[in-house]
C-alpha cells in the first residue's frame, strides 16, 4: 500500500457514483468496530463516498433487557447486521469499511464479517470505557491490527491524559490511538488514517 497523508476524499460522502475511481490500486478492507451506541453507523455514514448501506432497526422492549442503555438513553435504533461504506484516499488506496454489531448477542456474526479484514479501527466511548474491553479482546484474539478512536461525544470526560486512557485501555506502545467526531467527515478520515499508516508501518503487505 503507498502512504496516506491526506484528509481528502475524492467524493462527497453519500454521493451514488459507485464505480471506482481510476486511480484505484490497492482495495483495502477495514472493520469499523466497537461497542453497542459508541459511532460505528455514524463514522462510516460521515465518510462514505457512495450511498453507505446500513442495517439498522428500532430498540424493543425485548432488546432493552439484554442491551446496556447506561449512559445512551437517547439510543433508538441499532445495527443487526453490518453497515458498510467506501473511501477512496490518495496513493490508490480504497478502503471497503464494515461496521460491525456492538451487541454481545451478535458475536456469532464477528467472524464472517472480519473474514478477509486488514485491520479494524475500534471506536471508544471515554464515557463508559469499560464497555469496550470485550470488544478490544476479541480484536485482539483475531490477530487483526487496528487502532483505537475515542469518539468526542459532547459530555465525555476531558480530564484524562492521553497515558491515562491507554493505560485504561492496556494498549500496546505501538497501537495508534486518536480522538475524533464521527459525526465530521474530515475527523473520521484522520482517524481511520492513522490505522492506514499503522498498516503501512507496521504490517507491510507481501511482494505481489
Amino acid at each position: 500500500m503507498a502512504s496516506a497523508t491526506s484528509s481528502t476524499v475524492d467524493a462527497e460522502p453519500g454521493s451514488t457514483d459507485v464505480h471506482l475511481p481510476d486511480a484505484a490500486r490497492d482495495l483495502v478492507k477495514i472493520l469499523i468496530t466497537g461497542p453497542f451506541a459508541v459511532g460505528k453507523t455514524t463514522l462510516i455514514r460521515s465518510v462514505s463516498e457512495i450511498r453507505p448501506l446500513h442495517t439498522e432497526e428500532q430498540l424493543s422492549e425485548a432488546s432493552a433487557q439484554v442491551d446496556d442503555l447506561a449512559g445512551v438513553r437517547d439510543k433508538s435504533t441499532t445495527t443487526v447486521a453490518i453497515d458498510f461504506g467506501r473511501i477512496s484516499l490518495p496513493g490508490g488506496i480504497v478502503l471497503y469499511l464494515f461496521g460491525t454489531p456492538g451487541q454481545e448477542r451478535f458475536r456469532a456474526l464477528w467472524d464472517d464479517i472480519a473474514y478477509g479484514a486488514l485491520g479494524a479501527l475500534v471506536l471508544v466511548d471515554a464515557r463508559r470505557i469499560d464497555a469496550s474491553f470485550d470488544v478490544l479482546g476479541t480484536v485482539e484474539e483475531s490477530g487483526l491490527p487496528y487502532a483505537v478512536a475515542f469518539n468526542s461525544f459532547p459530555d465525555a470526560p476531558r480530564h484524562h491524559t492521553p497515558e491515562q486512557l491507554r493505560a485504561a485501555l492496556d494498549l500496546e506502545p505501538t497501537t495508534p490511538m486518536v480522538t475524533c467526531d464521527a459525526r465530521e467527515a474530515n475527523s473520521s478520515i484522520d482517524a481511520l488514517l492513522a490505522l492506514v499508516q499503522h498498516l503501512i508501518d507496521h504490517h507491510p503487505p507481501e511482494p505481489r
